[in-house]
Order: structure tokens, then sequence, then C-alpha cells
């Protein structure tokens, strides 16, 4: 069974930074394209930031390029975002996605919370 689970989130002042892991187990990350998404009180789910399955090449949202940066370990199994100069419109839950091009599935971790607040 394919499990994420999300860390890293906590408060902070808006200009900190945080540091958000997605540790994945029951599958390496082999065929999976990996994404962040979060999601703010009373607004959509909303994708941040993604690694290609097919090329490897990293895609921001255009609200969060430049201050935000993922990355992947692929030996601890684990995917990161890296965010700088937060903002209080940045609260959300942040998630942890991979989608399986080979059989067209999904997988989401629980969710950490990140609130930027003075």
């Amino acid at each position: 069974q394919v499990q994420l689970v999300e860390s890293g989130g906590g408060l902070v002042q808006p200009g900190g930074s945080l540091r958000l892991s997605c540790e994945v187990s029951g599958s390496t990350l082999d065929y999976y394209a990996i994404g962040w998404f979060r999601q703010a009180l009373g607004k959509e789910r909303e994708g941040l930031s993604c690694i290609s399955s097919r090329d490897g090449r990293i895609y921001y949202k255009d609200s969060v390029k430049g201050r935000f940066t993922m990355s992947r370990d692929n030996a601890k199994n684990t995917v990161y975002l890296q965010m700088n100069s937060l903002k209080p419109e940045d609260t959300a839950v942040y998630y942890c996605r991979l989608y399986g091009y080979l059989r067209g599935t999904e997988y989401w971790g629980q969710g950490t919370q990140v609130t930027v607040t003075s």
C-alpha cells in the first residue's frame, strides 16, 4: 500500500521559511508525477509544484515561483518543498500527491498545516 506522510508545517511569521517533507512508503518514486498542493479555508485546492514523471522537470505555479523550491531525494524516498518569503495568504493545509501514469492512479497524504501570521 502506498502511503504519503507530510511533515514540516507549523506557525511562521511573514517573510519566514519552512521546509515541508513528504515521505513515501510502499513504492519508489519511479513512474510517478509528484506534486505539492494546498487548500486554504474556503478556497479550492490548488497545485503549486510538480515533478514530471516523463522528463523530471519541475514546474511551479506563478504565485509561488521564485519563493518555493521543490526537490526530491530518491535514496530517502522523500520529496521536499522549501518555502521562502512566506505570506499570510500562503496559510493552508499542504498536501503531497503522487500520480502514477502507468495505471492512472493517485495517492494523497494527510496534509500538514502551514500558518503564516504575525
